[in-house]
């Protein structure tokens, strides 16, 4: 049987069961951290101890495999991560390589590649491999999957080497491919074509966010390519309200893509993005934006609305199964 490399180890794909697509663990910039993490909001021995209380909960729900697309960008730190997944045993955590970028390449590979001052092959496809074949920073953790980035800026020069990148470590691995965007402005279609003339097996590609959107006319269009919808944001609801997101995976249901959506929430135990503030501005902005939301209110809410339960184990059990295998 086909495995899929977690934070523990190669695990079947059979033994994944429940499993959130497009969960956080940690967003903490290391150069934050590094900087002003000591002024009093960062405590690493309460932030892993709650991380392992939160998992430990969700896994309790049913869920087994929680995927994190946490790369460079938003702060991957391995090390961190192993040392809450020691303390959570009923839970695989699946983690990510890539960059996490809407526009401009950091400084570090923007000199170096085909045609630049270093002139070289892109040394973005050797890192993505590595973390993917060898394992990330010496921790023997390998990535299961690619992660980029098509925001509303588009295209960027950075933005598409980026892309390209990914599309040929997915060539190179068989890795799939995570890719966040915008569903305001509809930037998945932008991705799937970029992909799509790399080569990509696009069946292999999750469009992240795409359950921000109600338009099922755009939703089908990238659906029918075989890419994956994320419908991924639950408890965000400035993006779009629970009750909106549930008519929408249930009006796909109905004209039978319940076999192309996977669904989570893309929270996180501890974002810096409102530095020390983080669960008083969660609680304030978007009470509902937590791992367990989806079992306590939102597969009730699907079931009222016409969902079947082999749809449900279909987004939440098979499609997580058959993009990893």
């Amino acid at each position: 049987m086909p495995t899929v490399d977690t934070l523990r180890g190669p695990v079947d794909v059979e033994e994944l069961g429940q499993t959130l697509m497009h969960e956080h663990i940690f967003v903490v910039s290391p150069e934050h951290l590094d900087n002003y993490g000591t002024g009093g909001w960062w405590d690493e021995e309460f932030r892993v101890a709650d991380a392992v209380g939160k998992l430990n909960a969700v896994a309790a729900k049913g869920v087994r495999t929680l995927v994190d697309p946490t790369v460079w960008g938003l702060g991957r730190y391995i090390p961190r991560v192993q040392r809450v997944a020691e303390q959570v045993p009923a839970l695989n955590i699946i983690v990510a390589t890539g960059l996490y970028v809407f526009a401009e390449l950091p400084h570090q590979y923007e000199h170096r590649g085909p045609g630049l001052f270093l002139d070289m092959p892109d040394p973005m496809i050797d890192d993505f491999v590595r973390d993917l074949t060898e394992g990330i920073a010496g921790t023997g953790v390998k990535a299961a999957f690619l992660k980029c980035v098509v925001e509303a800026e588009g295209l960027t020069p950075g933005v598409e080497r980026i892309c390209r990148a990914v599309a040929r470590a997915h060539a190179l691995t068989g890795a799939p491919i995570t890719v966040h965007t915008n569903a305001f402005t509809q930037s998945g279609l932008i991705a799937l074509d970029l992909f799509a003339r790399e080569g990509a097996d696009l069946e292999k590609v999750i469009v992240a966010h795409a359950g921000d959107s109600n338009d099922l006319d755009y939703l089908m269009r990238m659906a029918d390519t075989g890419a994956t919808l994320g419908m991924d944001r639950f408890g965000l609801d400035v993006y779009n309200p629970t009750a909106q997101r549930v008519a929408t995976i249930a009006a796909l249901c109905q004209r039978g893509y319940a076999d192309r959506m996977v669904l989570s929430h893309d929270t996180a135990c501890f974002m810096d993005y409102f530095g020390g503030a983080w669960d008083d501005a969660r609680g304030t902005l978007a009470p509902n934006w937590r791992y367990d939301h989806i079992h306590d209110d939102v597969l009730a809410a699907l079931l009222d609305s016409g969902v079947t339960d082999g749809q449900i184990e279909q987004m939440l059990v098979f499609n997580p199964k058959r993009y990893f295998s």
